[in-house]
């Protein structure tokens, strides 16, 4: 079993280095890019398959038993996130077969790319939280060199901020490790969930839990510390933006999801309320944010923020509907918020701008560009029958039945503010005619090109109308996800054994 756990994070690191020897090849860097893509999502899905048969899967590196080796385990959550990790890397290589110049990929644009899905993927396999503070450090290496490649003043002003926070998030990383290790004498995750529990100060356990708050806060772009992400998303090519729009806050999310119910459980009260208060400020700030911005990909980012906030919702509420509403959350905005992203592309490629008010018509010249729009717009913002109305209904429901009337509200006039953002999208950008005249029709690309940049937005807007029209399975999935992690007996027992956990429990 460890050589499937291991695949997702092999295979990517091949890719990269196959890719960046051949970084002056032009053509045949670009297929191996998309090549390793679908072996990752062949990978992925061998690994879903191993978790739905047998349950939670651990392995040890090095045959070093837990908790003394590196670990590496999958339960159901991190699973799916690995697969939609998979998909979305997938439909972004084949994005950038039309989208990357060939300067940026002599510069090793798709050496970087595959580093960065290693990077997340070893994110959400990892056992231990030095390795995930590792797996980190990895994504930001490789995010930060994707953010400034090519040079251009803007992107090196959002890469410094990018880079900046991010720091400073590592910084209260490593210091809340050093303090819980010497707390607990581990890091394993597994062996934390009991450890945390023979802490004889508990307030200070507290403390701790509230430094690695903050330090995948910053990650996950939470209020008030997501103001490096609509500073810097706009500023690379779109592929890149595309690919942290979808992946990168969510693993900052993952991270809170796990940390914030198997081992910091000790004073759900204080910490899960404190998130509660996060969560609804989050979505606040971010969707009006998004309603004073005039550029596409601006908006799209303050959305990222607000709806972080629906996913933080989730995990703070701490019931088990409310983790269900969590889990369906995440893996429906990583395939709705790249794909906006890749229209967004589209959309400057055809009227050659992404601010607003430079252009226009699409809806009359692109009709096929409008409805691949509508759908992750109207999915972003609820609308039934797309997977976005299921997530948000049952977060809703959840803060409804925990009698959180206020966050409920708060739930729903957000969701009524993002229709306002996303119909001052189709106005300006579909509806009105283009300010020169001009007619940005899809026919004007070239065949191939017009084939690489549509192909990846039709298959993501179709999972995200097969989601919304069959929701049923994906929402017993998230239910059993949610089940695992509200009892991590499974999860412990894969890591240590089962005699291990059978002798320390009270």
């Amino acid at each position: 079993m460890s050589w499937l756990l291991a695949l997702p994070i092999v295979l990517p690191f091949a890719t990269a280095v196959l890719a960046f020897l051949l970084r002056d090849r032009g053509a045949l860097g670009r297929r191996l890019s998309v090549v390793g893509c679908l072996l990752l999502l062949a990978a992925s899905a061998a690994l879903m398959a191993a978790v739905l048969d047998e349950g939670v899967v651990a392995a040890q590196m090095g045959t070093w038993p837990a908790p003394f080796g590196i670990t590496l385990v999958a339960d159901l959550l991190s699973a799916v996130m690995v697969v939609i990790t998979a998909i979305t890397g997938l439909a972004v290589a084949v994005y950038a077969l039309a989208d990357i110049d060939a300067r940026r990929e002599a510069l090793g644009y798709h050496a970087l790319f595959q580093v960065l899905l290693a990077g997340v993927c070893g994110a959400f396999l990892t056992g231990d939280i030095f390795n995930l503070y590792v797996w980190f450090e990895v994504m930001l290496i490789a995010s930060f060199g994707l953010l400034v490649l090519g040079g251009d003043k803007a992107q090196i002003d959002g890469g410094i901020k990018y880079v900046t926070l991010n720091l400073v998030s590592t910084v209260m990383f490593l210091t809340g490790i050093g303090l819980l290790y010497g707390m607990t004498g581990t890091l394993n995750m597994a062996d934390l969930f009991f450890a945390v529990r023979e802490v004889e100060n508990q307030s200070l356990l507290t403390v701790v839990a509230i430094l690695f708050m903050v330090a995948f806060g910053v990650k996950a772009a939470v209020f008030p510390l997501f103001f490096w992400l609509p500073a810097s998303y706009h500023t690379p090519p779109v592929a890149v933006s595309a690919v942290f729009a979808g992946l990168l806050t969510k693993v900052g999310v993952y991270a809170l999801i796990r940390m914030f119910t198997l081992v910091f459980t000790n004073d759900t009260d204080y910490t899960h309320g404190l998130l509660l208060v996060v969560a609804v400020l989050t979505m606040v700030t971010g969707v009006l944010g998004a309603a004073a911005q005039s550029d596409f990909r601006k908006i799209l980012s303050f959305h990222i923020v607000s709806q972080i906030g629906y996913m933080v919702l989730g995990l703070a509420l701490y019931t088990p509907l409310a983790l269900v509403g969590a889990v369906f959350y995440l893996v429906h905005h990583i395939i709705v918020k790249a794909n906006l992203f890749l229209v967004s592309g589209v959309a400057r490629r055809l009227t050659g701008s992404f601010e607003l008010s430079a252009i226009g018509g699409l809806y009359k010249s692109s009709p096929l560009l409008a409805v691949l729009f509508l759908i992750p717009a109207f999915s972003l913002a609820g609308f039934p029958p797309l997977s976005g109305f299921w997530a948000k209904y049952v977060l809703v429901k959840a803060s409804l039945e925990v009698e959180a009337y206020i966050v409920a509200a708060a739930a729903l006039v957000v969701g009524l503010l993002t229709i306002f953002s996303m119909t001052k999208i189709w106005a300006e950008a579909f509806w009105k005619p283009h300010p020169d005249g001009t007619t940005p029709a899809l026919t004007n690309l070239a065949r191939s090109e017009r084939r690489m940049l549509l192909l990846p937005v039709f298959a993501l807007a179709g999972l995200t109308v097969v989601i919304g029209l069959f929701p049923q399975p994906f929402v017993d999935f998230a239910e059993r996800s949610a089940g695992q992690l509200l009892n991590p007996t499974a999860y412990v027992e894969a890591v240590l054994g089962v005699e291990t956990v059978i002798g320390r429990l009270p």
